[in-house]
């Protein structure tokens, strides 16, 4: 006889429906945060303001929730996400020499950015 409640499929904390549920919903409010970043002031998505500095942290958290290959982990097309890198980036290629970064950090930085998206980027492609 099975022990598990309908719509529970392991002991896992993110192995039921509602669990899947919670992921998609989280994971959709991190996509509708970017995307009105993206869709709003360019000024904001420059290193030193809010969504300069949010937009990578949410794709680093997308990237991780969907590497771990949790149920209800949703991702935006790998297209879309190509947008978002090219919007993101030129905003970042303008705005950095303003602040005057070390030029090792800059390329460091440009780096990790560069990885983020085509992290995800690939993800998406795979799911």
């Amino acid at each position: 006889m099975e022990d598990r409640d309908v719509g529970t499929w392991g002991a896992g904390n993110f192995d039921s429906d509602t669990a899947a549920d919670r992921l998609s919903e989280l994971t959709g409010r991190l996509i509708d945060e970017i995307e009105q970043a993206m869709n709003g002031d360019p000024v904001g998505l420059e290193p030193d303001e809010y969504d300069g500095v949010v937009v990578p942290c949410n794709l680093e958290l997308l990237a991780l929730l969907s590497e771990r290959g949790y149920v209800g982990v949703t991702l935006p097309p790998a297209v879309k996400l190509a947008e978002w890198k090219k919007t993101f980036l030129d905003v970042w290629e303008r705005s950095i020499d303003g602040l005057e970064p070390k030029p090792e950090y800059k390329v460091e930085r440009r780096a990790v950015l560069n990885a983020t998206f085509d992290r995800l980027i690939a993800l998406a492609e795979e799911s």
